[in-house]
């Protein structure tokens, strides 16, 4: 049983029978409970924007693929729920002027498409931090970095470790619209052991985030 009440080593091995079942069941609970708590904070009224809110809201999903090394075949896709605090007011010269955001993922779902075997997990991170800039008025740019720990029930990679940590930095905007708003973004991350076992050749990916959320 790995941490927050996954027990993916019993229920995934292999990923048929009950354990597809409890995998869907996982992903449409976590679905719906996305859903409920941004519609929580589009009810209330008009979306604000960054400039004008405190926090933000969203339900995201994202995937990828290796890029170097004997990890480039690895596809990865995974799917969280992010709540963040804007920190600051608009500040800093010129074209960068922007806001300051602390964030907080919870993610899951983890799906790793490993050479001999598929993975899943669940990750949380603690650690985001990102910039989003004041300009335009409908689309705000940002940029961002990341750091987190993974479980899953096989090692990632393949003869390493069932624990790694994550680290990324990314860039893309939000779209905001009357109600809620819409997010992409380009990341590169990488997942590592941090050398708690050896080999530990690590699994750089490039991934494609899309977001649904709201800023209050």
């Amino acid at each position: 049983m790995c941490p927050f009440g996954f027990g993916y080593r019993a229920e995934l091995t292999n990923f048929d029978g009950r354990g597809d079942f409890s995998v869907r069941k996982r992903i449409f609970g976590f679905l719906l409970l996305g859903m409920i708590a941004v519609a929580s904070g589009t009810v209330a009224g008009a979306q604000g924007t960054p400039e004008n809110s405190s926090r933000e809201w969203q339900i995201w999903t994202g995937g990828g693929h290796g890029i170097n090394g004997s990890q480039s075949g690895t596809g990865v896709w995974n799917l969280g729920l992010r709540y963040g605090l804007i920190l600051t007011s608009p500040h800093g010269p010129g074209f960068l002027k922007g806001q300051l955001e602390y964030a907080f993922d919870v993610v899951p779902v983890w799906v790793i498409a490993q050479k001999t075997n598929t993975a899943y997990g669940a990750s949380i991170d603690p650690f985001a931090f990102k910039w989003i800039l004041n300009s335009p008025k409908k689309v705000k740019p940002f940029f961002q970095i990341e750091g987190g720990v993974l479980f899953s029930n096989k090692d990632v990679p393949e003869g390493t470790s069932q624990i790694n940590f994550t680290t990324s930095g990314g860039f893309g905007a939000h779209f905001l619209g009357k109600k809620h708003n819409f997010s992409a973004e380009v990341r590169f991350q990488h997942i590592s052991n941090a050398g708690m076992t050896n080999p530990n050749p690590g699994i750089n990916t490039i991934q494609l985030r899309i977001g649904f959320g709201v800023f209050r």
